[in-house]
């Protein structure tokens, strides 16, 4: 599970919004850089998967590698979102969680129905940000308090996930994966209604919210999958 640390906070308050326009193109780069955003994950899925380089990344040196990158390159996504290596810091973050994705997608490829079910949770993550972004172009009302609720959640869910490494419950990954569904699905809805309303003016940081969101819900949906849909031969 990836730790958003709640990205980046609105720097527009709600009801001080953006013109329509304005609004509409900030909407409008967030989903190209997003579908761009998903070549880099992708590559560096392949490479993990077909070169076995994150094998050797389990327990506890896997969660310092994946902390240590993670945390660094959001930092700089942090830096540089304002100027012209804000696109590559972002897509060289994207390939690095591909990378690190790439010891699940391997361990699932390892079924006699891996790529269905890699497929299935790739379909079922496309179609929560269909479901989300159709809700958040009818809902109207406020959602810029669900935030602080949603941050508790993350944190609570990051925390049982470091405790997990160690522990290797089976049954704790299950309700880690369950609970990451459900948090980052409503987290995908309150970012894109702080995109329509006008709540959040950089597409780079509105990018790596709605990334992290998708990232995290496609993950827990391959985990469980791959605990309940695998089939060996």
């Amino acid at each position: 599970m990836t730790d958003r640390a709640d990205t980046f906070e609105s720097p527009v308050a709600y009801g001080q919004t953006l013109p329509q326009a304005e609004r509409q193109r900030v909407l409008r780069n967030t989903y190209w850089l997003l579908a761009l955003s998903l070549i880099p994950t992708v590559l560096g899925a392949w490479l993990g998967v077909a070169s076995g380089i994150t094998r050797s990344l389990t327990g506890g040196l896997g969660l310092v590698v994946f902390m240590l990158g993670a945390f660094g390159f959001m930092f700089a996504i942090e830096k540089t979102k304002n100027s012209a290596a804000g696109v590559p810091v972002l897509l060289g973050f994207t390939f690095f969680m591909g990378l690190m994705l790439s010891r699940l997608i391997a361990m699932v490829l390892g079924f006699k129905n891996g790529s269905e079910l890699v497929m299935t949770a790739f379909g079922g993550t496309a179609g929560v940000f269909f479901v989300m972004a159709s809700l958040a172009t009818v809902i109207k009302r406020d959602l810029s308090g669900m935030g602080k609720f949603l941050f508790v959640g993350v944190l609570v869910l990051f925390f049982g996930s470091i405790i997990n490494v160690f522990v290797g419950s089976t049954a704790g990954m299950l309700a880690i994966s369950v609970a990451a569904i459900g948090i980052f699905s409503a987290y995908m809805l309150y970012d894109l209604k702080q995109i329509i309303d006008g709540g959040e003016t950089n597409y780079i940081s509105a990018t790596l919210a709605l990334y992290l969101d998708l990232f995290n819900v496609f993950q827990s949906l391959l985990a469980l999958l791959g605990i309940f849909g695998g089939e060996r031969d």
